[in-house]
């Protein structure tokens, strides 16, 4: 075998080189495009459903969350705060919540699935202010009849610890119960429940 018979083995090693570094480059190039169409942390916000750890929401305690780019509240509604819906019932417009947005699991008196949790957008139906929470020691600035509740300072809405409107404020309606379901004893995922789970 002569010179001109032997295996070129650089040009071989050339070649599986430029191959390897090509493959790489391309894999490279992949990535980031396959990671552009996985949504982000805003298009999740905007739709996608929201875990909430339940184990970290005291009693009494107001955990706010994001979906669809409207702040959600999940409250752990205490004794005091349940008794206090039986005594707002009767100055309040829809105590039933017949004219209301809320799933059948919320058609209730407490208007949630488990009475101890509260889900509800805090969204003001009157022009999409945020209500803020005033416990019953606010007497003094809401009134000698004051249970608890929601208070907005945009036009002066009141809503009681189910987000059920009082009569005479200019919000037209109880705040709204977005869907949502118990994944476990303390996960809540909101945007999801029984009927759209797995849809």
């Amino acid at each position: 075998m002569n010179d001109q018979e032997k295996p070129d083995k650089t040009r071989r090693n050339l070649v599986v080189a430029t191959s390897v570094a090509g493959g790489i480059a391309s894999l490279g190039a992949a990535v980031p495009f396959v990671a552009s169409m996985l949504p982000s942390e805003r298009a999740k916000a905007a739709g996608a459903p929201v875990e909430v750890d339940l184990s970290k929401i005291a009693p009494g305690h107001l955990e706010i969350v994001e979906w669809r780019g409207k702040p959600v509240w999940v409250i752990r509604r205490t004794k005091e705060m349940l008794e206090s819906l039986k005594v707002a019932e009767a100055r309040l417009s829809d105590p039933g919540s017949k004219s209301s947005q809320q799933p059948e699991y919320a058609e209730n008196e407490y208007r949630s699935k488990n009475p101890e949790l509260m889900v509800m957008e805090g969204v003001c139906t009157h022009l999409g202010c945020s209500p803020q929470i005033r416990t019953a020691e606010a007497k003094a600035e809401m009134g000698a009849d004051w249970a608890g509740g929601f208070y907005c300072p945009c036009h002066g809405s009141k809503f009681d610890y189910a987000g059920r409107v009082y009569r005479g404020a200019p919000a037209p309606t109880n705040l709204i119960v977005p869907p949502y379901t118990f994944v476990s004893e303390t996960k809540l995922v909101i945007g999801e429940d029984e009927k759209t789970k797995g849809a």
